[in-house]
C-alpha cells in the first residue's frame, strides 16, 4: 500500500490507512473542524516532504490547486493536489487529484477521480518544520476526458 498521509485526532476513519485498520479524524477547535495530517512518502515533493505536519480544515472549500486530504476508492487516505473537476465512474461530481511528484505515489492517474464526499479536508498550513501557509503552484494538468 502506498504511504501518503496519517490523520491524527479522536474519531475512527473508515478504511485502511498506512496498513492500519483504524485511523482518526480530528476533534473540533471552537466551531471549526480542524485536524493534523502527517505526510508520508515522496509523492508531494517538493511542496511537502515526509514528516511534514499539516493543519487541515474538514469541510473546507476545495479549489483547483488546493492541497487536500482525500480517500481513494480502495480506502487509501492521501494528501494530493486538487487539479480539475471531473465526474467519477458513477457520474458523481468529484476531483482529479494529482501528485506534485508524478513519478512517486498513487493519484487519479491510477485510481480515477475522487467523489466530493471523499475529499475529507483542505490543507491550510504546514506547522512543522518551517511553519507557513501553503499556497499551491499553478494548477497541474491531468488527462483530459
Amino acid at each position: 500500500m502506498h504511504k501518503s498521509s496519517q490523520i491524527a485526532g479522536s474519531c475512527p476513519l473508515p478504511g485502511t490507512l498506512l496498513g492500519v485498520s483504524e485511523a482518526a479524524t480530528p476533534s473540533r477547535v471552537g466551531w471549526i473542524p480542524v485536524g493534523l495530517a502527517v505526510v508520508r512518502g515522496d509523492s508531494m515533493r517538493p511542496t511537502l516532504r515526509p514528516g511534514d505536519r499539516l493543519v487541515v480544515r474538514y469541510g473546507g472549500r476545495v479549489r483547483p490547486g488546493s492541497l487536500v486530504v482525500a480517500r481513494f476508492a480502495d480506502g487509501t487516505v492521501a494528501v494530493k493536489r486538487a487539479a480539475d473537476r471531473r465526474l467519477t465512474a458513477s457520474d458523481q461530481p468529484g476531483w482529479w487529484l494529482a501528485s506534485d511528484n508524478p513519478s512517486q505515489g498513487v493519484d487519479s492517474r491510477h485510481r480515477g477521480p475522487v467523489a466530493d464526499g471523499d475529499v475529507l479536508a483542505v490543507v491550510r498550513a504546514r506547522v512543522w518544520p518551517w511553519p507557513r501557509p501553503l499556497r499551491g503552484p499553478s494548477r497541474p494538468s491531468g488527462p483530459t476526458t
